[in-house]
């Protein structure tokens, strides 16, 4: 029997899980760790990641033979190092929107139109890496003339576990400066940031060995909503997943890059078998429930919450809540909106509150699958797929059936998978995708939310004048 161990690399939580060559999981542990968000920034120390995966390596193989590794993360966390590999600073997390301006900046310089060709972008986000390199060249200009080695987290983990400095493409699909139809750096990109190609890592493919730790071989997988998608069974078109863990991200597989349009929002990125794939995402999902709890219910789990919360009718008695606690990215990009709760009055109650949070990550969802248009069989992973009330929510708000699997944390299985790939326990990715079914499935119940959905769009037009998907389409 073989050993392989996935490990997935979130915003504010790690997750181990070590698996047979069936893919059953035999061991897994987590560990949490919290951001630096001074300023309006967010940011971590990078060694907090290193120290968190050496440790949950250690725990989930508990002396245990591991035959490979591979890990996923998030894309756009950035690390800039020396010549040696010593961080310059604190990593800059994804979600950190620093660089407004330079993001409007390159996206006058070059337009939208040439910035999806190359990258499958139709939108220019602070959050992208090239528009964070172009804010450190020019407010932290001591660190950028320094920096010799630019990682994004993906990499820099491989580089601590096996001293290579390497990287694949699915990780860099939103860097801005990866080109997805040519697999290779952007070197219009570049040159306008400033960057020069031996600063940046060597490209993989996913499933190449990417080095060792410990004699261990480490797998180049992919990037966090792929890795997850791929061990929800995602691996062929026509399956959609939708992930609620951190973030709300939504994946469907594609065979080429759609063509541009000027009123697109979806994202096109490079997929794991060098395809491709849409992917929208919002900044704040199972965040916001997290948020919520912690700050106005500490006291109760989230399985807490869900009881509370099944005893509100649906729509939360007029109770909206604007999720936007990171800004907005999709269906609309604006990375000034802020959150809110609307419609509240004396009757409400903080129960009240928790499923109007609940709701309002649904109702993103479905204003995600609109734009994506042709979905199918809808897949939910993530910690949110844990909460029977929120599928079936999810389910009477988008009215499509929402299967779940057995064990929810699909990420770290895609990366055993990926990594089982890598030294030849599966012929395939899809293969081994096709082991994987779902457990349990949420039917509509033809609750009657389109009140509701009205509500919540009137609501964000008013919190935030960009308003919602339909504005803008």
């Amino acid at each position: 029997m073989k050993r392989l161990l996935g490990i997935d690399v979130g915003t504010t939580a790690m997750k181990a899980g070590l698996y047979d060559d069936k893919l059953n999981e035999i061991a897994s542990c987590s560990a949490e760790y919290g951001l630096i968000t001074e300023g309006g920034r967010v940011e971590c120390d990078p060694e907090t990641y290193v120290k968190m995966l050496t440790d949950c390596i250690g725990r989930v193989a508990g002396g245990q033979q591991i035959d490979a590794i591979s890990v996923d993360t998030q894309c756009e966390t950035l690390i800039l190092t020396d010549g040696t590999g010593k961080p310059l600073g604190n990593a800059i997390v994804w979600l950190d929107n620093r660089a407004g301006e330079e993001a409007v900046e390159i996206e006058t310089h070059f337009g939208a139109e040439e910035i999806y060709r190359h990258t499958g972008q139709p939108q220019t986000a602070a959050a992208w890496p090239a528009c964070k390199l172009l804010w450190l060249k020019k407010h932290i200009p001591g660190v950028f003339s320094r920096a010799r080695k630019i990682f994004l987290l993906g990499d820099w983990l491989t580089y601590r576990l096996t001293g290579n400095f390497v990287t694949e493409g699915t990780l860099q699909s939103s860097s801005l400066y990866f080109d997805i139809a040519e697999h290779d750096w952007w070197d219009g990109m570049l040159d306008y940031i400033g960057v020069s190609r031996d600063m940046l890592p060597a490209i993989l493919h996913t499933g190449d060995i990417a080095g060792y730790y410990r004699g261990i071989p480490v797998v180049a997988g992919a990037m966090d909503q792929i890795a997850g998608a791929v061990g929800a069974g995602a691996v062929r078109e026509g399956i959609v997943t939708e992930m609620t863990g951190t973030t709300l991200a939504v994946f469907s597989a594609c065979g080429s890059i759609p063509g541009y349009d000027q009123s697109g929002i979806v994202p096109c990125h490079l997929n794991h078998d060098g395809k491709y794939c849409r992917l929208m995402w919002t900044s704040a999902a199972g965040l916001a429930l997290k948020w919520f709890r912690d700050g106005f219910m500490k006291e109760l789990s989230f399985a807490g919450i869900d009881r509370i919360a099944k005893d509100i009718p649906p729509g939360s008695d007029g109770v909206c809540f604007v999720p936007h606690l990171c800004g907005s990215t999709m269906p609309v990009y604006d990375p000034s909106a802020t959150a809110a709760f609307c419609g509240v009055r004396l009757c409400h109650n903080s129960a009240h509150f928790a499923r109007a949070v609940m709701e309002s990550v649904a109702f993103m969802l479905d204003e995600c699958l609109d734009c994506l248009g042709n979905v199918g069989e809808i897949r939910s992973t993530g910690g949110g797929a844990k909460s029977s009330l929120w599928n079936q929510i999810k389910a009477d708000v988008t009215g499509r059936t929402v299967a779940v699997l057995k064990a929810q944390e699909t990420a770290t299985r895609g990366s055993a998978i990926f990594a089982g790939v890598g030294i030849g326990v599966f012929p395939s990715v899809a293969a081994a995708g096709a082991l994987v079914a779902p457990a349990e499935r949420y039917i509509p119940s033809g609750t009657d939310y389109s009140g509701a959905k009205a509500r919540y769009k009137e609501y964000c037009r008013r919190v935030n004048p960009k308003g919602t998907a339909a504005d803008v389409r």
